[in-house]
């Protein structure tokens, strides 16, 4: 098989991946959420906390692939992980207890770990090895075709089956997407040298740079989790466009499918922090747009801007991750999702809690763009941090 043959299976191993784990396995929540509370007698601070425990589970996932160093041994959890994600969907078909739910979002939080930073390292690790570009951009396509997908199937299930038979259903497209994904992925080489022979170094960023660097996706992570999370039921309580949440959910899965690709030709342009500021701004655009604009328009004009570029955002800083650990990107992918995931715990359940209060989802919207205009300023610093850095290397070598 040729090096451009194996490339693109690869690459398409991690997007039938990252559909199964996000597409199905996470993401499908969103979309249901509004029929489970019709049919299934789903309560809105309910609904948050199990968006919560869902990202406890992604959190716990990313808490072990930040301590896991070993290749052979993270092929065998992403490969665990990807049958975990089915079973934990089939299961929510399966009973209306909360605390079964509960366990349910948990176990398909880890395997959405497992796919989305095992895997992606995985891959990352692969391409770096046969000297191809380190850049995660196709492979990530697989998240906003996740998203676009999920949404377009409750559209089209939902006349015809109820809230349980649509888990099902996506069980069992679960199971399609498995097989491709856990075949072309080959093996991992624990070599430690590229395929022509050179050795694989480690360049990681400073102590400092790194605190501050996990702050700003901290933010990141707020800033994403309570659109993703609520913008259906967001949507269809704004005036005039009750029903139409899941066509804005739709456009936030159109806007991220061919986002990352996008952002990593602008990071080779402009550099990767100032690509990520310029993604955090769009991004608060994109947030706001819904509640302060109104209309349809504005809601799927602001699920476009939030689809391309919170997934690019999430593509740039793993890709980053990736090139200062090429021999172990899933360590620092690890530790940076730590953060993001801490973010997607709190989120969902304050948003819960303000809705409860206030009787609106709106004001979490509101506190996820000031959340994202405090991360946008921490990227700001880290531009002057880097740049000090790199000064005090070049003066430290010159003398």
């Amino acid at each position: 098989m040729s090096d451009k043959t194996q490339r693109i299976k690869v690459l398409s191993a991690g997007i039938f991946s990252l559909l199964l784990v996000l597409g199905v396995a996470r993401f499908a929540y969103t979309p249901l959420l509004p029929l489970m509370q019709q049919q299934a007698g789903l309560g809105v601070a309910e609904a948050g906390w199990l968006a919560a425990i869902n990202y406890a589970g992604y959190l716990s996932g990313a808490l072990i692939a930040s301590l896991i160093s070993d290749l052979v041994l993270k092929d065998k959890l992403y490969r665990i992980g990807l049958v975990v994600a089915i079973i934990s969907t089939a299961v929510m078909g399966m009973t209306t207890d909360v605390t079964v739910w509960a366990l349910s979002r948990y176990f398909a939080g880890l395997s959405s770990a497992a796919g989305m930073l095992l895997g992606t390292g995985l891959i990352l690790n692969w391409l770096i090895r046969h000297n191809h570009r380190s850049e995660l951009g196709i492979h990530f396509s697989g998240i906003g075709l996740g998203i676009a997908g999920c949404s377009l199937a409750v559209v089209i299930f939902t006349p015809a089956l109820d809230w349980r038979e649509q888990w099902f259903a996506f069980a069992a497209i679960g199971c399609l997407l498995l097989i491709p994904a856990l075949v072309w992925l080959p093996p991992p080489d624990r070599t430690g040298l590229t395929a022509s022979g050179q050795k694989m170094v480690d360049n990681p960023p400073s102590p400092l740079f790194m605190r501050i660097f996990m702050a700003a996706y901290f933010c990141a992570g707020v800033g994403y989790v309570v659109s993703a999370t609520f913008i259906v039921a967001i949507v269809n309580k704004l005036p005039g466009l009750e029903g139409q949440g899941n066509w804005v959910f739709l456009a936030i899965g159109i806007g991220a499918a061919p986002a990352c690709i996008n952002w990593d030709l602008i990071a080779r342009r402009t550099g990767d922090l100032n690509a990520l500021i310029l993604a955090a701004i769009l991004q608060i655009i994109g947030i706001l747009l819904p509640v302060m604009v109104g209309g349809l328009f504005a809601a799927v004009f602001g699920a476009l801007l939030f689809g391309g570029t919170f997934i690019g955002m999430v593509s740039l800083v793993l890709t980053m991750a990736g090139r200062y650990y090429p021999t172990r990107p899933a360590k620092m992918m690890g530790k940076m999702t730590l953060s993001y995931g801490a973010a997607q715990i709190l989120g969902p359940a304050v948003t819960g809690s303000l809705a409860t209060y206030l009787g609106s989802y709106n004001a979490g919207l509101y506190l996820a763009a000031a959340v994202m205009v405090i991360g946008t300023a921490l990227l700001l610093l880290l531009k002057v941090v880097e740049k000090r850095e790199s000064l005090a290397a070049a003066n430290s070598n010159s003398s």
